[in-house]
């Protein structure tokens, strides 16, 4: 049975590469019930808002009922996990719907999650707990409203089943919207195979989607490859900029297009330390806070391998040679893009505008003894930030009262004083640009104990108050008010010490 909603698909993916997935269909569930409704997303989208919040709507969120012109497929797809390869993962409890075009001509995908068992399960159920799909919720609305590129939750919906993990949890599905599901393990699953064929269709496919003006040129593999490395560059920028941890970048959860996907065992920093790890699984600290620019390079690489063959057409040796070389220079350019990247951030959070490339050098040693800073102080990463805004207006009491020394701030304090001064030194200049920096530097993020807390409350008690209100924090991140203050002071130390995330699967 299936109703329109409002869908209008246009499934490129399943028509294009269908020798790329699986047709497949979501796991019937006893009691689909809606948990949470992104509307506003949902009318980007062109669906109908008010019949998607109704029993029938809940009963798609959940499988039940697909929406006509649906075509559900489960993607193929390779990864390298922790860094070793795993030749075969693909969609092992998602399913892509199809995919529609926005409001603004753009086309998103529609994925479930959590939507049952597929051929690329592996023996695991496919289903979701209610708790990790509302964490993607939270994350992923909170990288949204501080502008990072990212997937989205359209919904989550309770399934009316127990999920088994360590224990017994309400199901549920969640509902993705992303820019495509391409990821450097989609390029991979084929060039283990040597199904270059498959290969050069994928390779083309996500040219056409994400950089158009590639298509039939020559070099089109090579700059597919550069434009990746370039979005990467600037994406990973942005989440260290905010103290965000992914926790497992594996090569089947970076995207072709620069989106930020699978929110499993991911958290943000509080006090600062690049080598920082919150995630369960990563006993060795390779996805630390500190590790995730130079990985994105190593995902990058795998990127890169996996393109040669279809580089490099003849497969000849001088050929081969000749595109190592040429993906070899790519792969070596990217911390450049992204410490370019990086300082375009920094600079913005300090307060600074480039004044040209030796100014911008000194600037990032600037920023980087601020981080230092940081460091030696235990400080809370989010608040340093927007208390420097403070400083910014010439209040410093509220930064020097972070750290474990008081004085240790001045030094610094002086130093970039006189940086602020070769650009202006009136009043309303400093206003100015005290204001610019509070638009940089937000005040909520998701606070892990905030976000266990909505959590806990919401898979043992079935009580959604707790996930609603932070929900709401968190779309408003640079909105600094009393009543936001519970969600902008960081956990106890002794929280956060003993702090883990896990994936969720």
């Amino acid at each position: 049975m299936t109703q329109a909603f409002g869908f209008q698909f246009d499934n490129s993916y399943a028509r294009e590469l269908s020798d790329c997935c699986v047709p497949w269909q979501p796991a019937v569930v006893p009691t689909p019930s809606l948990l949470f409704f992104n509307d506003t997303l949902a009318d980007e989208l062109g669906l109908d808002v008010a019949a998607l919040q109704t029993a029938q709507g809940a009963a798609l969120w959940a499988g039940n009922l697909l929406p006509a012109g649906a075509q559900p497929v489960a993607q193929a797809y390779a990864g390298h996990q922790f860094g070793r390869l795993s030749p075969r993962l693909g969609d092992g409890r998602a399913l892509l719907l199809g995919e529609v075009v926005d409001r603004h001509g753009v086309r998103r995908d529609i994925a479930f999650k959590g939507s049952g068992a597929t051929p690329f399960s592996r023996g695991g159920d496919g289903k979701a707990a209610v708790g990790p799909m509302l964490r993607e919720v939270l994350i992923g609305e909170a990288m949204h409203a501080l502008g990072i590129p990212t997937t989205r939750a359209l919904a989550v919906a309770g399934t009316g089943e127990q999920v088994y993990r360590e224990r017994a949890m309400p199901g549920a599905v969640l509902t993705r919207v992303a820019a495509s599901h391409l990821r450097v393990g989609t390029m991979e699953y084929f060039a283990v195979r040597r199904e270059y064929d498959h290969l050069r269709k994928v390779a083309d496919y996500a040219i056409a989607r994400h950089d158009p003006d590639l298509v039939g040129e020559p070099t089109r593999y090579l700059d597919l490859l550069q434009r990746v490395a370039r979005r990467q560059a600037v994406l990973i920028s942005q989440w260290m900029n905010v103290g965000f941890i992914h926790g497992v970048m594996n090569t089947d959860n970076m995207t072709l297009s620069g989106e930020t996907i699978d929110y499993g065992p991911c958290a943000f920093m509080e006090a600062y330390n690049p080598q920082t790890v919150f995630s369960s699984i990563d006993q060795g600290g390779r996805y630390a806070y500190g590790n995730q620019p130079a990985i994105a390079q190593w995902n990058l690489a795998r990127l890169a391998e996996a393109l040669l063959p279809v580089m490099a057409e003849d497969l000849t040796e001088p050929s081969i040679n000749r595109a190592i070389e040429q993906v070899t220079a790519v792969i070596e350019a990217f911390p450049e893009w992204y410490e370019a990247a990086q300082v375009r951030g920094l600079q913005a959070k300090l307060g600074l505008s480039s004044l040209g490339p030796e100014q911008d050098a000194a600037d990032a040693e600037l920023a980087d003894a601020w981080l230092d800073l940081l460091r030696q102080q235990e400080a809370d990463f989010t608040l340093a930030w927007r208390r420097l805004a403070d400083a910014a207006e010439g209040q410093a009491q509220p930064l020097r009262a972070l750290g474990r020394e008081p004085e240790a701030w001045d030094a610094w304090l002086t130093r970039w004083q006189a940086r602020l001064a070769l650009e202006s030194t009136d009043d309303m200049a400093r206003v100015a640009r005290a204001g610019q920096m509070r638009q940089r530097n937000p005040y909520v993020i998701p606070r892990n104990h905030h976000v266990e807390d909505a959590l806990a409350a919401a898979t043992n008690d079935g009580n959604l108050a707790p996930f609603e209100r932070l929900l709401a924090a968190l779309r408003t991140p640079y909105l600094e008010t009393p009543e936001l203050a519970p969600y902008g002071e960081p956990a106890p130390a002794a929280v956060t010490a003993c702090y883990q995330t896990f994936c969720g699967t």
